[in-house]
């Protein structure tokens, strides 16, 4: 199976322009997450979809390889099937370009499980939800699952509700926002109008579930460092930095 990886990077971030840059420890963040996505053994091509030649020229410089792409692309999906639909691939990995720390074990499982059901359509990672003030925020997207891990919908409120249950009872679920997507099925995800729930919810995953797609989640150990906006820095370098001691003897 031929699987591409591609990091879509926007430059005009609402709540922070030209966040692909940033520096974290001395490294702008799209070199990390190209860095750490590199490791992830049996990927074909790696490469960054950007529409900013800033972006773009910072990649080529540190060694990788990017792809302009529309500035009218209205979403990270749409960015990525401009980027590769006319290469030979199997199966493409739609990664974030703000996760530093992003867990290529991680995606390593989410190819495997692709791999194992040629039903699913599209995959996507979850990891266990902890603490309650996660369960609550609505900028963390829960996900609800089946019983095989096939996803049954996602959203930014607290589902499923434990009712009767303490809050450590229950399983739930954070999405994490990392998709695999077969090919023809992209191309036809990127053509679909925006769904009903999509537009409630403002996550475009709904609108594989609005037309009945599999799709399935793994489940992952996943760090949640990703930066949304500049005070989130810190943090993610404070992880990078413990990561670092913990393997330097």
């Amino acid at each position: 199976m031929k699987v591409l990886a591609v990091i879509p990077a926007r430059y005009l971030s609402t709540r922070f322009p030209g966040k692909p840059l940033a520096p974290i420890l001395g490294k702008p963040m799209i070199q990390w997450v190209w860095e750490r996505t590199l490791s992830v053994p049996g990927l074909c091509r790696v490469l960054v979809a950007t529409d900013d030649e800033r972006i773009a020229a910072v990649v080529t410089e540190f060694g990788g390889e990017a792809v302009m792409t529309s500035p009218g692309c209205p979403s990270g999906s749409d960015r990525v099937w401009e980027a590769v639909r006319g290469e030979d691939w199997d199966l493409v990995l739609n990664l974030q370009g703000d996760e530093p720390a992003l867990n290529p074990a991680g995606i390593t499982a989410l190819v495997a499980a692709m791999a194992r059901d040629e039903r699913a359509q599209m995959g996507t990672l979850v990891t266990a939800i902890r603490e309650r003030s996660e369960f609550e925020n609505p900028n963390v997207v829960k996900a609800v699952l089946d019983g095989a891990g096939r996803c049954l919908y996602f959203s930014r409120s607290p589902v499923p509700f434990p009712r009767g249950r303490g809050f450590g009872e229950a399983e739930l679920w954070r999405h994490v926002g990392v998709y695999a997507f077969r090919k023809e099925f992209l191309a036809a995800f990127v053509s679909w109008p925006k769904g009903r729930l999509e537009e409630v919810e403002s996550l475009e995953q709904l609108r594989a579930l609005e037309r009945g797609a599999f799709v399935i989640a793994t489940r992952v150990e996943w760090p949640g460092c990703a930066v949304d906006v500049p005070e989130d820095i810190a943090a993610a370098e404070a992880f990078l930095l413990q990561e670092r001691r913990q393997v330097v003897p």
